[in-house]
């Protein structure tokens, strides 16, 4: 086991749909650990698999930073099930260091997953919780946070990446919105 180098920003695999896990074995189980102590060691929120050369529907989350073992979540083939509200706060990514921006995300939700044993499990978070499990559900998708930015603010961000990477020019179309989940209480 061990820190696994962060994948960064225009690196394709950042771009790509990821697979659903379909091997519930001890290769997944020490992908995530090391994705564990990669984020802890960053030190960063969350970590999805491609952000370690991976392509599988996986991603980690802890807010304690390593602190508090009760605050890791690592979900498999997570499913956003529902969202209510709004939330804008600034976000970044250990993909793209250097770069932060405010981002509009649901103010609560809930995921549906399976945990590393393939076991089913819902999980619902508010807050910053809620901004890191869709920021890293994104990340499966091949959506980055610079991706949800409007206007003047995405052109701005567009900039510093080809000034920071050297990225040619244009970013992808806006990410498409996603498919409408249930808003929670109903």
């Amino acid at each position: 086991m061990g820190v696994r180098p962060i994948v960064l920003y225009p690196d394709p695999i950042l771009r790509q749909r990821c697979r659903p896990v379909e091997q519930f074995d001890a290769g997944l189980r020490r992908l995530a650990s090391e994705m564990v102590e990669t984020v802890h060691a960053a030190p960063g929120l969350g970590l999805a698999a491609p952000q370690v050369g991976s392509d599988l529907r996986l991603f980690v989350v802890d807010l304690s930073v390593g602190e508090d073992p009760s605050a890791l979540h690592v979900l498999v083939n997570p499913v956003l099930v529902a969202e209510s509200g709004c939330q804008v706060d600034a976000e970044g990514c250990l993909s793209i260091p250097g770069i932060t921006e405010r981002v509009a995300r649901p103010a609560e939700v809930r995921f549906a997953a399976r945990d590393l044993d393939g076991l089913p499990f819902e999980l619902a978070g508010s807050g910053l919780l809620a901004r890191a499990l869709c920021h890293e559900l994104d990340h499966l998708d091949g959506v980055l946070f610079v991706d949800r930015l409007r206007g003047l603010r995405r052109e701005l961000a567009h900039r510093r990446l080809r000034r920071l990477f050297g990225t040619p020019r244009g970013l992808p179309a806006m990410a498409a919105p996603r498919a409408e989940a249930p808003q929670l209480g109903q």
